[in-house]
């Protein structure tokens, strides 16, 4: 008998084919102007027998930007190129939320318009963390982080907007939803987090401050495209990007999903950084996590099928994520579902490129 993971799940009015996620990964091959390209569709498509797909992330705006070939969602050509995408994903029968990102200090002056410092909570270096640039060969590599200025109340305020912008023009390309980019070390995560966060008005201090720039930007976008059609991502006790260990860190993700709970967002996507190696989500963490938000929750890290299954019997979540076996297998639920082999993928073209590594993945034959 088929598994409650290969089951249809309603996510806030939208019908799922099963509770099997493709989680946001980043694959850098976005055409010039950071525009999406027919073969980003094919590969999205390839990959449409997941429940839900959640897309590598997608700056909003060209402050937003901290690695090359990202594709964006700011321009009417970006906007565009995602019609072909979600099209693509509609006419397989997949469901796609595109995941809404701003990188913060995790960048480089050569991604900035007008070579600017990228921007953070406050002027704190990410000691230690790499952008995708142009080095001083003029090569495209990893290279170190400029440092960041902070961000005045003007700033604040244009990464709200941009993120409503982006959001509409989400829905403006079809796509089924957004999610909101709020963990792995990025511009949402460096406000949460009390030892990057040294602000002292309203956006640094208490738990509260320093939840207040993402839920504030949940609100806008909420009322923008309604909450049914958003979800938050979210990475307690990340160490990802250089984010230091925070001592109020459940404390801040605990308020943090009670809030985002209250407004009743379509889902909290809670990704554990195990699998880059960084210490995992403390035990019991994530159970404490869902019963303050309430809703439906997406675990991520280093699932298997056998861990999925596990996750959604102990009611630890309704849908289970998954990547680098996404890239690999297009037909990963049909593999999870039959016990099929995985293909493993080949780590030398995950970012850049063209076809190889990318859209030549074989399904599963016998």
């Amino acid at each position: 008998m088929s598994h409650a993971l290969f089951s249809s799940y309603d996510l806030a009015g939208l019908s799922l084919n099963n509770r099997v996620v493709m989680a946001p990964m980043t694959r850098c091959r976005a055409a010039e102007g950071d525009v999406p390209t027919p073969l980003m569709a094919e590969y999205y498509a390839q990959r449409a027998g997941a429940g839900l797909i959640v897309s590598e992330g997608v700056p909003v705006s060209p402050t937003g930007r901290g690695y090359l070939w990202t594709p964006g969602i700011y321009t009417a050509e970006q906007v565009a190129g995602w019609r072909t995408v979600a099209d693509a994903v509609h006419a397989k029968g997949g469901r796609l939320f595109v995941q809404l990102w701003h990188v913060g200090r995790i960048s480089h002056r050569s991604l900035q318009p007008g070579d600017q410092s990228p921007v953070g909570p406050s002027d704190a270096v990410a000691e230690g963390a790499v952008c995708f640039a142009i080095d001083d060969a003029g090569h495209p590599g990893n290279v170190a982080t400029s440092p960041p200025k902070a961000l005045d109340q003007a700033g604040i305020a244009a990464v709200r907007e941009a993120f409503v912008a982006a959001a509409r023009n989400a829905l403006e390309a079809g796509i089924d939803g957004v999610e909101i980019h709020g963990a792995n070390g990025y511009l949402f995560d460096q406000f949460l987090n009390s030892a990057v966060n040294d602000r002292g008005d309203a956006y640094g201090g208490s738990v509260e401050n320093r939840c207040r720039l993402l839920l504030e930007t949940v609100d806008a976008v909420s009322k923008a495209i309604g909450a049914a059609r958003v979800g938050v991502r979210i990475s307690p006790n990340g160490r990802f990007n250089a984010m230091p260990e925070d001592p109020e860190m459940e404390a801040t993700f605990l308020h943090l999903a009670a809030e985002l709970g209250r407004r009743g967002v379509a889902y909290l996507h809670i990704n554990d950084q195990l699998t880059f190696g960084l210490p995992p989500i403390p035990e019991g963490l994530i159970a404490k996590l869902r019963a303050a938000f309430g809703g439906a929750v997406i675990v991520c890290g280093g699932y298997d099928g056998e861990r999925a299954r596990a996750a959604i019997d102990g009611g630890l979540a309704d849908l289970v994520a998954f990547g680098v076996p996404f890239i690999a297998n297009p037909d990963l639920p049909a593999r999870l579902e039959n016990g099929w082999p995985l293909n493993e993928a080949n780590r030398d073209t995950f970012y850049g490129g063209g076809a190889a590594g990318y859209t030549d993945y074989p399904v599963y034959t016998e």
